[in-house]
């Protein structure tokens, strides 16, 4: 399949760079309703860059804060410190707007729940044709009409005409799902924030979305985020994979790299609990983690994984280690490199 240029992207002078680029993004989330003292701190000191065309996959358990990194970058919720450099761009000083609004054009969302994500009150034409209303990226009726069939049979879901005329509740999981992907579509988009986009979907029908999603990638040149906490998919879709706990980045590279060789035991963790899908047996000698997640109210200074680590040593406790290359673009977050 060969790879078509996004328009928008060759049209852009500055695509030498990074497309998005997360500098210490920190998000905490105040607690009690009266002095609001303490803080959850869900994201702690995020940094990354996604590439054009580059699918990266974050990973985790429930809870380790990769949601609330997306929502952050999509800006449905507000950054406590940090930057988001889309282009070169600091997005979080642009002033609401112009500016703001063709950023939300360019990076769009897919939800984790299909069906909460669409309004069942309307058919599937309406959800198509207001994004397109509201960006103005049509000029009449027949030309809105045309687009809304034309992604319909983009994403799989034919006959166009029948689909748009029917209600979220009378299509399949995977059908509203690929709406919900036609629509991040229709607004030409450079980059897709997709949060655990097949979680929600039978076994079966998975691979249909993680295949579209590649073929999309080919195609149209749209980078991806792949919010996921199964390993075996972001295998699968993810050019580098990111491993985040309790809202802290541990390890990151490529996506051979970190299922091949994972570096930190959280991540080692995480791989030894995949089964081998022949024998149904684990992939790796089991790791042993004791202890439970370490609270994210007002956390100390000191690595979060420390306290179920089986490999902790007394400075883990104390401070949190700073990001080592391993190889190539494969870092760790651990004390033991």
């Amino acid at each position: 399949m060969n790879k078509i240029p996004n328009p928008s992207i060759a049209e852009n002078p500055g695509t030498t760079g990074p497309l998005l680029e997360v500098r210490g993004l920190t998000k905490y989330f105040p607690m009690g309703s009266i002095f609001r003292t303490r803080q959850v701190h869900a994201v702690e000191n995020a940094s990354f860059t996604v590439k054009h065309g580059q699918v990266v996959a974050l990973v985790g358990e429930s809870g380790s804060g990769k949601s609330t990194t997306i929502r952050l970058i999509a800006r449905l919720l507000s950054v406590t410190k940090g930057e988001i450099l889309y282009k070169g761009s600091n997005i979080l000083k642009s002033e609401p707007g112009k500016a703001s609004l063709a950023y939300r054009r360019k990076v769009q969302m897919i939800f984790q729940d299909p069906f909460c994500s669409l309004n069942a009150v309307h058919p599937i034409e309406h959800h198509l044709a207001r994004p397109l209303l509201i960006h103005k990226m049509v000029k009449n009726r027949a030309e809105l009409r045309e687009r809304i069939y034309s992604l319909l049979s983009d994403v799989g879901l034919n006959p166009p005409a029948e689909v748009a005329s029917r209600y979220p509740h009378q299509l399949s999981g995977g059908q509203r799902q690929r709406v919900a992907i036609a629509r991040a579509l229709a607004v030409d988009p450079e980059l897709i924030l997709a949060d655990e986009p097949i979680s929600m979907l039978d076994v079966s029908i998975r691979m249909g979305i993680l295949n579209l999603i590649a073929q999309l990638k080919e195609t149209r040149g749209i980078a991806y985020m792949y919010i996921t906490h199964d390993l075996a998919s972001a295998r699968y879709i993810g050019d580098e994979i990111l491993v985040m706990y309790a809202g802290n980045l541990v390890e990151g590279g490529g996506g051979e790299a970190i299922m091949n060789d994972p570096s930190h035991p959280y991540t080692q963790l995480l791989l030894s609990a995949v089964p081998d899908p022949q024998s149904g047996l684990r992939t790796r000698k089991e790791v042993t983690a004791r202890g439970e997640v370490s609270s994210l109210i007002d956390p100390p200074p000191a690595c979060p994984f420390a306290p179920r680590c089986p490999k902790v040593m007394e400075i883990c406790r104390h401070s949190m280690p700073a990001r080592t290359t391993i190889k190539d673009d494969h870092w760790v977050a651990c004390y033991l490199y």
